[in-house]
C-alpha cells in the first residue's frame, strides 16, 4: 500500500474491495462536497471530481471520509468518480425538512466527538440523542466539554455527563488555555480520523484551530443572551493534521434527527436504563405500569433520574414513528413499481 494512502486511512479491507474493480482506477478520499461536486486526495494531491453517468445512476453518492476510485487526470486537476468503495461507518442523520431521507454527516471515521460547550449549550438530553446516532455510526463515540473557563460547576457537570455515558471519554477543553487539547492530539495519531460533531457555537471550529496550530477555520461569536453561535462552519470538510490525523469538521445542527438508529444503539446509550430493566419482574416490562418495575423503582429513590427515562421513552417513541414512515414509503415505492411494471406489461401485449 502507498504511504500517502496511509496516511489517508486506507486498509487491507479497502484494498481487498479495490481488487473487484477497474485496476486503472485510483484510490482517493473525499474532503469536500457540494451538490455532487467533490474535492477528493489521492497520492499525487487534490482534484476536482465529479461523478460519471454511470455511477450517478444508482444514487448513492459519496460522503465526505468516504474512499472512491477515480480517473484521475493530475495534468487537468481534474478527476471522475467511477466507484464507491465500502464504508467501516458512518454518522447519518434524518435530513432536514419534510422529507425522510438519510444524510451521511461524516464517514469512515474512528472517533465521533461530540462537541457541547459548558455554558447555555450545555445539554444532557441533547447529549443522549447524539450519543444514540453516534454508538450507531460504528464508530467510538468521546465527549468534548469545551468552554471550560466559561464554566463554575465543572466537576458537577462532568459528573452528570459520566453518569449518561458511562465508558465514554470525556475532555473537558478551554481556549483561553488550552486544557484538554493535547489528550485529544494524542488521539488523532497518522491514519485516524475522527469527526467533530455539535451545535452551533459549541465550540468546534475553535477546537479544530487549536489542534492544527493555526487558525484555518472560522470561529464566530456567540450571543450573550442564549449562547447560540453563528453557522461559521458552513459545509463538512475533511482536515488533515501536521501530527498525521485528520479531522472531519461540520456545520452545527440545532437539531439532530435520528436516522434509522437499532435497538443496540439505544441499549448503548441508555445502559444503565437496560440494566436496571433485566431486574423487572416482567421480561417484556415497558417500565410504565407495570408492578415491581426495577426501572420505576430507581426513579422514586433517586437513583436514576426521571428526566432521563423521560428521554429514554421520547427516543423511543421518535425512532418507532421514522421506521413505521420508512416502511409506509417503502410500500408506497413498491406499488409504483408494480404499477409501473404492469403499464409495461399491457403495452409490449398490445404490441404483439
Amino acid at each position: 500500500m502507498n504511504e500517502t494512502w496511509n496516511l489517508l486511512g486506507w486498509n487491507d479491507k479497502l484494498q481487498a474491495a479495490r481488487q473487484a474493480h477497474d485496476k486503472e482506477w485510483t484510490p482517493a478520499r473525499i474532503v469536500l462536497e457540494h451538490k455532487h461536486m467533490y474535492r477528493v486526495l489521492d497520492e499525487h494531491g487534490e482534484l476536482l471530481a465529479t461523478p460519471s453517468g454511470k455511477f450517478r445512476q444508482h444514487g448513492n453518492f459519496p460522503a465526505v471520509g468516504d474512499w472512491v476510485l477515480v480517473d484521475a487526470r493530475h495534468e487537468e486537476g481534474k478527476a471522475t468518480i467511477h466507484a464507491l468503495l465500502p464504508r467501516k461507518s458512518k454518522f447519518s442523520r434524518n435530513e432536514a425538512g419534510v422529507v425522510t431521507k438519510e444524510q451521511i454527516v461524516a464517514a469512515n471515521v474512528d472517533y465521533v466527538y461530540v462537541v457541547m460547550a459548558l455554558n447555555q449549550d450545555y445539554n444532557p438530553r441533547r447529549l443522549e440523542r447524539y450519543l444514540l446516532a453516534a454508538y450507531d455510526s460504528g464508530a467510538v463515540p468521546v465527549i468534548i466539554l469545551s468552554k471550560g473557563d466559561l464554566c463554575s460547576d465543572v466537576e458537577e457537570k462532568l459528573l452528570e455527563v459520566e453518569a449518561i455515558a458511562p465508558g465514554v471519554d470525556v475532555h473537558i477543553t478551554s481556549a483561553v488555555d488550552r486544557r484538554g487539547v493535547d489528550a485529544i492530539s494524542n488521539q488523532l495519531t497518522a491514519g485516524i480520523t475522527a469527526a467533530f460533531l455539535g451545535s452551533s457555537g459549541a465550540g468546534k471550529s475553535t477546537l479544530v484551530n487549536m489542534l492544527y496550530g493555526k487558525e484555518i477555520q472560522l470561529a464566530g461569536d456567540i450571543r450573550k443572551d442564549d449562547g447560540k453561535g453563528r453557522h461559521t462552519t458552513t459545509h463538512r470538510e475533511l482536515i488533515q493534521l501536521p501530527g498525521g490525523g485528520m479531522i472531519i469538521d461540520t456545520p452545527g445542527m440545532r437539531e439532530l434527527q435520528l436516522w434509522d438508529q437499532r435497538q443496540s444503539g439505544m441499549s448503548a446509550a441508555f445502559s444503565d436504563i437496560e440494566a436496571l430493566g433485566d431486574a423487572c419482574r416482567f421480561r417484556d416490562c415497558t417500565h410504565r405500569n407495570e408492578p415491581d418495575c426495577r426501572v420505576q423503582q430507581a426513579v422514586e429513590s433517586g437513583e436514576l433520574e426521571a428526566e432521563r427515562l423521560h428521554s429514554y421513552f421520547k427516543l423511543q417513541r421518535e425512532l418507532q414513528y421514522l421506521d413505521t414512515k420508512s416502511s409506509a414509503k417503502a410500500q408506497l415505492e413498491q406499488r409504483k413499481q408494480f404499477k409501473q411494471l404492469s403499464k409495461h406489461v399491457k403495452q409490449v401485449k398490445k404490441r404483439r
